[in-house]
């Protein structure tokens, strides 16, 4: 089996498992307070402060949106009850149970467009989409995947869209390998050799380059302007002190700290990064399963 064909497989299995209890009505409470929750995750949880950075909030409403990895699903209703037209895409199975689930529930009023497997065996119509979004997914792909995601994503985006995405940043080797050295729940220290290398061998994220350099880099093949936001580089030492009642107001103020580093700093120590791909090179998209009028 080839290396995407396992890693897929892997990932498929995973969040199948981690998906089969997600809660509808959490998902319906966040939704009955849509204001204050968005007021709350989109200046304490980084990947929702970095997916609503500039204003995103207020662009949704009309617009033709394409989740890539929708997860839970969460994300995925949030945009549509702000006004969007979303069709979401993941290899799990259970993300379409969700879907379907909010979808009878009644509790939007336009139902979420669902598109299950492998997105790049998807029959899309070319330059359909406005926006094309994804928190946390790319990494789960090899870079010739990534590759292929980018080049069939540029076909379809329309001209004047935008392909949003929130993924963790990797721009220092000694921050990196001080983060393994620290378990969290469900991955062990590296300390601990013998659980770390079982740990290793059943996670489903492929060895790949995960920083900002790679992406603009791969990036600007298939896009003209590529920008780089990164985040989370004094929030991640949040991790230190989960359990403090403190722990989200620290968060908080952590975002106001950073932003007042200057931006190579940033860079280096970022915990995650907002990828914005936008203005499509024409001739670069090729023809991967998209459906031309």
């Amino acid at each position: 089996m080839s290396q995407a064909l396992n890693i897929t497989s892997k990932n498929r299995q995973h969040y199948n498992e981690r998906y089969k209890n997600v809660s509808i009505a959490g998902i319906e409470k966040t939704l009955s307070r849509l204001d204050a929750y968005l007021d709350e995750v989109t200046v304490t949880d980084t990947s929702w402060v970095a997916m609503f950075r500039n204003d995103f909030r207020n662009q949704l409403q009309g617009k033709k949106v394409l989740e890539l990895g929708c997860g839970d699903c969460r994300l995925v209703a949030v945009m549509v009850a702000l006004g969007a037209e979303v069709t979401a895409n993941d290899i799990a199975d259970k993300s379409g149970d969700i879907v379907a689930k909010i979808n009878a529930s009644g509790i939007l009023e336009k139902p979420i467009g669902f598109v299950q497997g492998d997105f790049l065996k998807a029959v899309f119509p070319a330059a359909s989409f406005d926006l094309v979004v994804g928190k946390a997914f790319v990494h789960h792909l090899t870079h010739e995947q990534e590759a292929a995601f980018y080049q069939k994503i540029a076909q379809l985006l329309k001209p004047g869209g935008e392909v949003r995405f929130v993924e963790p940043a990797v721009n220092s080797k000694l921050l990196d390998t001080l983060r393994w050295m620290v378990p969290v729940k469900g991955r062990p220290s590296s300390l601990q050799t013998k659980k770390f290398a079982h740990w290793k061998a059943n996670d489903p994220h492929p060895e790949r380059d995960n920083s900002s350099k790679h992406y603009k880099e791969l990036g600007l093949n298939y896009f003209k302007e590529v920008e780089i936001i990164p985040i989370g580089a004094l929030e991640r030492f949040h991790r230190l002190f989960p359990k403090s009642k403190n722990n989200r107001a620290f968060r908080k103020k952590a975002y106001w700290w950073e932003s007042k580093m200057s931006l190579f700093i940033q860079h280096k120590l970022a915990r995650a990064h907002t990828v914005i791909f936008r203005k499509p090179i024409p001739g670069k998209a090729g023809n991967l399963s998209v459906q031309h009028s």
